[in-house]
C-alpha cells in the first residue's frame, strides 16, 4: 500500500507543530502517512487546489477555515453550521470537516474548566465562530468583543447565533468598550502568537474582574495574556491541549483512528517538551 499523504495549510505558519503532532498519532496507530506544511497566503489559495487535491486530507489553519468552503464538495452538519472548517478528506472530492469544537470542549473538559455563564469571546474567525456557537448551545451568554473594524463581522456572527440557537444570548461590543465580570474569557484571535509575543489582546483591568481564560494561542505555551490573567488569580488555559485534541478527532475522520484520554494526554506532554526544544525562548 502506497504512503498516504496529509498536510496543514495557513499563513504564516512557520510556528505549527501540526507535524510533529500528526506523526506521532499516526505512529501511534502503525499508519504508514506522510504529513506537509504548505504556507499558503490568502491570496494564492485559489491556484494551489489543484496541489491539494493530490493529498489524501489536510487541515486548515488561520486563514483558510472559511475561504476553503467553496472548494469544497460537501460539509458535514457542524461544519456547515459554522461556516468554518478545519479538517478536509479527499474522498474522491472534496471534504469539510470541523474537529474545533471537538479539541475545545474536550481540552476544556481535560482541564476543568466550566462552560457557563459570561463568556467573552475575542474575535469573529473560524475558531472564534466554533466556539462562539458551542458556548451558546450550553446556555452561556456570549459576548463577542473585538476591534471596531470587526464590529460588523461580530454582528453577523450574533445574528447567526440568535436565528440558529434556540434562545440563544448573545452581544457584541468593541474592545475598548469591554467591561464587568466575565466566567471565561476566550481569546480566538493570532494576537500573541509567535513571534509577536509581547502583544496581549485586552489590558490587564479586564482580566482583575475574570474567573478563567482560555488562549486558543498554542505558540508560546503561556502566552503574554496567560501569563498576566495567572497572575490576576486567573485559572488559565492555553491551545496545546485544545490542538492535540482536534488532531486526534481529525484522524477519526481520516482513518477511523480513536485514542485513549491516557494518550492523548501523554502526547499533549511530548509536544510540550517538543515546543520547548524548537521554540526555547
Amino acid at each position: 500500500m502506497s504512503q498516504k499523504r496529509y498536510a496543514v495549510i495557513g499563513h504564516p505558519i512557520g510556528h505549527t507543530m501540526s507535524p510533529f503532532i500528526h506523526k506521532r498519532l499516526f505512529e501511534m496507530r502503525d499508519i504508514d502517512a506522510d504529513y506537509g506544511v504548505y504556507d499558503i497566503p490568502t491570496e494564492d489559495l485559489i491556484g494551489k487546489i489543484q496541489e491539494l487535491k493530490s493529498l489524501d486530507g489536510f487541515n486548515i489553519t488561520i486563514p483558510h477555515k472559511q475561504a476553503i468552503i467553496p472548494f469544497l464538495k460537501q460539509m458535514d452538519q457542524k461544519a456547515s453550521l459554522y461556516q468554518s472548517v478545519n479538517t478536509v478528506k479527499n474522498n474522491g472530492c472534496l471534504e469539510g470537516y470541523t474537529t474545533d469544537p471537538d479539541g475545545f470542549l474536550s481540552a476544556l473538559g481535560q482541564a476543568g474548566i466550566p462552560l457557563k455563564g459570561r463568556v467573552v469571546i475575542l474575535g469573529t474567525g473560524g475558531v472564534a465562530r466554533t466556539i462562539a456557537y458551542e458556548a451558546t448551545m450550553a446556555g452561556c451568554f456570549v459576548m463577542l468583543a473585538v476591534r471596531r473594524k470587526s464590529l460588523s463581522h461580530a454582528a453577523s456572527l450574533s445574528g447567526a447565533l440568535r436565528n440558529d440557537v434556540h434562545n440563544g444570548d448573545t452581544e457584541t461590543c468593541r474592545l475598548d468598550c469591554l467591561s464587568g465580570h466575565i466566567d471565561l474569557l476566550i481569546n480566538a484571535t493570532p494576537v500573541g502568537m509567535y513571534p509577536q509575543i509581547d502583544e496581549m489582546p485586552v489590558g490587564r483591568e479586564i482580566l482583575e474582574n475574570t474567573e478563567y481564560v482560555f488562549d486558543a494561542v498554542y505558540n508560546p505555551m503561556e502566552t503574554k495574556l496567560l501569563k498576566t490573567a495567572r497572575e490576576c488569580g486567573c485559572k488559565v488555559l492555553g491551545g496545546l491541549s485544545m490542538l492535540v485534541w482536534q488532531a486526534a478527532a481529525s484522524h477519526k475522520i481520516w482513518d477511523g483512528s480513536q485514542y485513549t484520554y491516557d494518550e492523548i494526554a501523554a502526547l499533549c506532554e511530548e509536544t510540550k517538551q517538543e515546543l520547548l526544544r524548537v521554540f526555547p525562548g
